[in-house]
């Protein structure tokens, strides 16, 4: 019995250590939200004008351009996934890899061939792990991205993009990223980021229904269209990657609290069966000591006899 109590407290004492890792993982997670919510609704405001700006060009002119005009037989598709580097944080890297498979498949069955990006350690490993090719792929700074990395990220998608498809260019470019809602809800989206539509991105930008004026562009339309480019696909997948920081945080602080607070009923369910162990002992010790006192108080009355 003494050997089971101490199995017990080996276990508690091993729970309880868990229990501290899990809550201060907790805490850091609850306090990086707070700076990625701050950098998400600075990044909004950017993404939005330019977004206004990219439709106002583009309902002003009838240039063709690949920011805003689909090809007549699209054959090859660019997905962009954005994971998580490190795990700890539910079903957030998995539920973004369901999302862009779904997508995948979507777009096979239209007759395209994907290309697929991927940010993040974990969607490497899962498409390592089943031997898919990945065209490009960047790791090191899911948590904290900066405006940098979605310069490099987005520096060969725009080159595919700029490029004929015969020589390995895309005609059509998606996102697929978790989007923070709330801190307790955050839902993977696949977002086309181009061709751009038009309609589309004058919901985003609050100029639905309006009337636009009329603009004179120098040196061209085009000229103008090909500076936006990069400049709308960065701050997109920038505000993507800040939204997906967000999620993976508020996921990670969602599932060290639910350890933590499993951490917290084991350890009293453990208290319970070492408690009811110690009971024991001491009640077979109790009996131990009754059944010797009697045994020599009988043996003592036989010698007297």
């Amino acid at each position: 019995m003494g050997a089971q109590l101490r199995v017990y407290k080996r276990r508690i004492k091993s729970v309880t250590a868990t229990k501290k890792i899990t809550k201060a993982m907790e805490m850091i997670a609850a306090s990086r939200i707070v700076k990625a919510q701050r950098q998400v609704a600075a990044s909004t405001p950017y993404a939005t004008e330019l977004t206004r700006a990219v439709t106002a060009v583009a309902t002003g002119s009838t240039t063709k351009h690949a920011l805003t005009t689909e090809a007549d037989s699209p054959v090859r598709a660019a997905i962009l996934l954005v994971t998580s580097d490190r795990g700890l944080a539910g079903g957030y890297s998995s539920n973004a890899i369901k999302a862009a498979e779904r997508l995948t498949e979507r777009l096979r069955g239209e007759g395209k061939e994907v290309d697929a990006y991927i940010v993040g350690r974990k969607g490497v490993a899962y498409y390592g792990f089943r031997e898919r090719k990945v065209t490009e792929s960047w790791t090191g700074f899911t948590d904290n991205p900066t405006y940098a990395d979605a310069k490099k990220v987005a520096a060969p998608l725009i080159a595919a993009v700029q490029q004929d498809t015969a020589e390995g260019g895309v005609d059509e470019l998606h996102i697929v990223f978790t989007e923070f809602v709330s801190m307790l809800t955050q839902t993977p989206v696949a977002n086309r980021l181009l061709p751009l539509s038009l309609d589309q991105a004058a919901e985003e930008a609050g100029t639905k229904g309006e009337i636009l004026p009329l603009f004179d562009f120098e040196p061209s339309a085009e000229d103008v269209l090909d500076a936006l480019l990069p400049r709308y696909v960065e701050s997109r997948i920038y505000n993507a990657l800040l939204q997906a920081a967000a999620s993976k945080h508020a996921a990670t602080r969602r599932a060290m609290k639910s350890a933590t607070d499993n951490a917290g009923d084991l350890i009293k369910s453990l208290s319970r069966l070492a408690n009811a162990a110690r009971q024991a002992e001491i009640t077979q010790e109790i009996s131990e000591i009754v059944g010797g006192a009697s045994a020599l108080a009988d043996a003592t009355a036989g010698s007297d006899n």
